[in-house]
């Protein structure tokens, strides 16, 4: 091989390895939380967010106060939704935070309860756990205001559907 072509694969496959570990993955197009997406809090917690739930490395968005995680993506974060009023949805503790469970179209929703701005996470259960997800989101999550409100009736898991 030349040395003119073996530059040329050596660079040709610097590239490649480049963007195979830059993860260019495209960008997720969300849209944001129609309540309060731009809170400073919503800010405070989604610089915060993991780098990875798991094997689910964190994405770009497209979104002020929004987060996704893996690709295909398994997890979606929207801080600024509105606030849960009283509920008779189940709700589940994780590190001293309140979470409102209900199923979705895409899966399992869960909705904090106690917290202003409120944080809305979707997650397919079929990839990941809930009680992974919310518990690697507890730190970032917990920037968010509490209210002082607490569940009543707790659930004592997070895996059930």
């Amino acid at each position: 091989m030349s040395p003119r072509r073996s530059l040329l694969a050596l660079a040709t496959a610097s590239v490649a390895l480049a963007a195979a570990l830059s993860g260019c993955a495209p960008v997720v197009s969300l849209a944001p939380a129609a309540e309060f997406a731009n809170d400073p809090e919503c800010a405070e917690a989604i610089v915060r967010m993991p780098d990875a739930i798991s094997s689910y490395p964190l994405r770009q968005t497209d979104a002020q106060g929004a987060a996704a995680w893996g690709e295909p993506t398994v997890v979606l974060l929207y801080c600024g939704v509105p606030v849960p009023e009283v509920s008779e949805l189940p709700c589940v503790p994780v590190e001293g935070i309140f979470w409102l469970r209900e199923e979705v179209d895409a899966g399992l929703a869960y909705t904090t309860y106690g917290r202003d701005p409120a944080v809305r996470v979707v997650i397919d259960p079929d990839a990941i756990g809930p009680g992974v997800v919310l518990d690697e989101l507890s730190t970032a999550v917990s920037y968010t205001s509490e209210t002082g409100r607490e569940c009543v009736d707790l659930e004592d898991t997070v895996t059930g559907r």
